[in-house]
């Protein structure tokens, strides 16, 4: 497998920096372009009485792109090494924001995190790297938690 076009899902957590090393790291020996993808995941809409959204919300997105920038630009500048980088920030769910993000951007492989819950936590709250390797038109790698940055 030659993958040219490697999206890489992070947050801002240690799983996701371990993600990002990791799909960079893989980008390097296929000479490959790298998407770095953040979803900002929608808040519970605050509605006013007249049935407008509350400027909070909006005020709170607007702040959630500009942390997501800096996130995406942090990640580059540790990991990317002149690698082709391109930022995606979306306002979704996780799994359904990646899904869609890797179709039209074209990916060729999709690498992410997982926290490696179990247990009722897991059974209650899914897993969005279960969920992306179930639904994903391309490979996913799932960095575990566990490996070393």
């Amino acid at each position: 497998m030659n993958f040219k076009k490697i999206l890489i899902a992070v947050d801002n957590s240690t799983c996701s920096e371990k993600a990002a090393k990791t799909g960079y790291e893989m980008a390097a020996k296929f000479d490959a372009e790298i998407a770095l993808l953040n979803i900002i995941e929608p808040a519970p809409t605050t509605v006013n009485p007249d049935f407008t959204l509350a400027p909070v919300f909006m005020e709170m997105y607007d702040n959630s792109e500009e942390n997501s920038h800096m996130l995406l630009k942090e990640m580059e500048g540790k990991y990317g090494h002149g690698i082709a980088t391109t930022y995606l920030t979306v306002l979704d769910t996780a799994s359904h924001g990646i899904l869609q993000q890797a179709e039209e951007w074209g990916a060729e492989l999709i690498v992410i995190g997982t926290h490696g819950r179990t247990g009722l936590y897991h059974f209650l709250m899914g897993s969005v790297a279960e969920h992306v390797a179930r639904k994903s038109a391309c490979p996913v790698l799932i960095v575990p938690n566990k490996s070393e940055i």
